[in-house]
């Protein structure tokens, strides 16, 4: 006789089903390549935002006969540390530094000891110098340390691709939910639109605002952002001429919503994935876009920190190899990274890659 215990139903435990977004992230770190250039980036990004405490011609932390002192925070007179005048301390004379190391006083420096403007006066080369032990890197043609030239610009590049990044987004996803949604004639217009827009010249318009008005980086910012939302616009129209024609926008409909909840809900949700695939390679092209006006002296203001204009000083200076090499590694390391990372979310966003 059989068991009555096997008689019984038994209960079975489904697995819990991840979701879309989990599935994707699982598919992303597989991308050991696409994962780790994430990493690198976000840790170079992260330093970059802190290169004052990085890379600075101030010290971190000062104490002077028994008092503490914030240079990195406060400027303070030359008087204050034993000097004779009223200006702004020079923390590399000499005479300051041998003050700030006698007497039980003591400074604490940032590991990189220049600031992006900082000139060297005491370099043993004429300039530009060559890597040395004070100047790891080297100094540009003005005497400024390499090093600190890199940082401070890789910064201004990362934040500016950020900025123009976003805005083209905003606007491209605007613009294609519009077209994409409403189609009809709202979208021939549109279009019609974005043809005699995107004929216009619009390095000829850079050069003509660069000679009318004062050089600027939201001058520039505003400018580029005029045209770089167009190529993104295409693949969100596409994607809302898709999803617009769904059953779950028909239901939408059917229940009253607005247009306006239908597109935020339902449609926009379902239709970012070209949008989030595009962002490094989007970012990618604003980096180039600063990296190649500031070279041809159309970018950001004289005195910004800048891979354009370092790369302009290594073609005016072809002895001076460390001003080229170490710029242009910077600015390939960069676009490396992106292009990894943009590799990697496209496959894990791709509905076709399955779960192992």
């Amino acid at each position: 006789m059989s068991d009555s215990t096997d008689l019984q139903p038994r209960a079975v435990l489904a697995a819990p089903t991840a979701s879309p977004a989990r599935r994707a992230w699982r598919r992303f770190r597989r991308n050991r390549l696409g994962f780790w250039s994430l990493l690198v980036f976000c840790t170079l990004v992260l330093l970059s935002l802190a290169a004052e405490l990085v890379s600075n011609d101030r010290p971190l932390l000062v104490r002077y006969q028994g008092q503490l002192y914030y240079p990195v925070l406060v400027s303070y007179p030359e008087k204050v540390f034993g000097g004779d005048f009223d200006t702004a301390t020079d923390y590399h004379d000499p005479f300051i530094r041998q003050r700030l190391a006698e007497g039980g006083n003591w400074a604490i420096f940032a590991p990189n000891p220049y600031g992006p403007k900082t000139i060297n006066y005491f370099a043993r080369e004429p300039n530009p110098s060559r890597p040395t032990a004070d100047n790891l890197l080297g100094t540009d043609d003005r005497g400024r340390d390499l090093l600190a030239q890199l940082i401070y610009g890789f910064r201004v590049s990362v934040l500016f691709a950020l900025a123009l990044t976003f805005t083209g987004v905003l606007l491209g996803v605007l613009s294609g939910a519009i077209q994409g949604y409403f189609g009809g004639k709202t979208d021939l217009a549109f279009q019609r639109f974005i043809e005699i827009w995107g004929s216009m010249p619009e390095l000829y318009l850079l050069i003509i605002f660069s000679a009318v008005f004062a050089p600027s980086v939201s001058l520039l910012l505003i400018l580029l952002s005029l045209f770089g939302w167009m190529g993104l616009s295409d693949y969100v129209r596409a994607e809302f001429l898709r999803n617009r024609q769904m059953d779950y926008v028909r239901a939408a409909r059917a229940m009253g919503l607005s247009n306006g909840q239908i597109i935020w809900r339902h449609v926009l949700p379902n239709s970012l994935t070209p949008v989030v695939t595009f962002l490094p390679f989007r970012m990618s092209a604003a980096i180039l876009a600063l990296t190649s006006l500031d070279f041809l002296g159309l970018g950001v203001p004289p005195g910004t920190p800048s891979l354009g204009e370092l790369l302009a000083q290594g073609k005016n200076s072809i002895d001076a190899w460390w001003i080229s090499l170490s710029t242009f590694g910077v600015l390939v390391g960069t676009l490396l990274l992106l292009t990894f990372m943009g590799d990697a979310l496209r496959d894990a966003l791709d509905p076709r890659k399955a779960d192992r």
